[in-house]
């Protein structure tokens, strides 16, 4: 089986959780699949103007959070997603500075989750030691479409909506070529048949933008129960383990992403463990995790 790549949310938002599951994945790889490795961890500090997505809470120091994935030769992608920027907004001190910060190294290619084209350029000018990814934001739904983003070169990977994660015959047809840049986000929970889920992610930017508004009124029937992993493995969009080495990789597809920036970082790590982790060593992990006295995981 070819190698999986997976893609880990929370670079700013669980950088105390990744101090200690980092030295584990890479000392104890017995405790973990052989076949699957970590391509990037993405995430954004809670007051970037540029960022979107989720509502960011990451406050962990920029320097500290490059030296830890530089460390084990991670790729680091900053989610500057957020939809709505204008060029007044491309001046911004903190995103300027965060750029310059995790601009290339020489050991690691950093990446940016983006939707904005107007922010791409301006970073393609000024940095281009950077590759991008188009961000699941901008809820591509129809394939034809999804082809189109696929064919623009300006993207090294594209994160399709997750219900088009089971279009397994449009999927099987792509070219090799555009099955290396498909990157799947595996775990959602929200609702398969949202039609508002556009106006979420805008509400989002808006905020980050420091744009008075009112929260974004969820019109899934389940909204209440929050986020819970049980309830994402029964979405018609979900891709288990079994579908990844049965279905997917088979076929050519090597990039999954795990949703959570917005979530705690216990959920985080029973996300690790279920798609990562040999089912034998779950308890061992969790104990590693649980028991590192520097941890508060609720």
């Amino acid at each position: 089986m070819n190698k999986i790549y997976y893609h880990l949310p929370g670079l700013f938002e669980f950088y105390e959780f990744y101090k200690v599951f980092l030295p584990l994945f890479y000392d104890h790889r017995e405790f973990f699949y052989d076949w699957c490795d970590i391509g990037s961890v993405y995430g954004a500090p809670g007051d970037a103007l540029w960022g979107g997505g989720r509502v960011g809470f990451g406050d962990a120091d920029p320097e500290s959070v490059k030296a830890l994935l530089y460390e084990y030769g991670i790729s680091a992608r900053l989610t500057f997603s957020n939809s709505l920027l204008e060029t007044q907004h491309l001046s911004d001190k903190k995103c300027n500075s965060l750029l310059k910060l995790f601009a290339g190294d020489g050991k690691v290619r950093n990446g940016i989750i983006i939707c904005s084209d107007l922010l791409l350029a301006y970073i393609h000018e000024h940095f281009p030691e950077y590759y991008f990814v188009s961000s699941t934001t901008k809820v591509i739904t129809d394939f034809d479409e999804f082809k189109h983003e696929l064919a623009r070169p300006e993207f090294k990977y594209v994160v399709p909506d997750f219900r088009l994660n089971k279009e397994y015959e449009k999927l099987f047809d792509l070219d090799g070529p555009e099955k290396e840049k498909v990157e799947f986000l595996i775990n959602e929970c929200c609702s398969y048949s949202c039609y508002d889920r556009k106006n979420c992610y805008e509400n989002v930017s808006k905020k980050s933008l420091g744009i008075e508004c009112e929260d974004h009124a969820c019109v899934s029937p389940t909204a209440g129960r929050g986020y819970r992993f049980s309830d994402a493995m029964k979405n018609p969009g979900f891709v288990s383990v079994d579908d990844i080495q049965n279905i997917y990789a088979p076929e050519g597809f090597k990039h999954f992403k795990i949703e959570g920036r917005s979530l705690g970082s216990a959920l985080i790590l029973e996300f690790l463990l279920f798609y990562m982790t040999k089912p034998e060593y779950w308890l061992k992990v969790r104990e590693e995790i649980y028991l590192d006295s520097s941890l508060d995981l609720f």
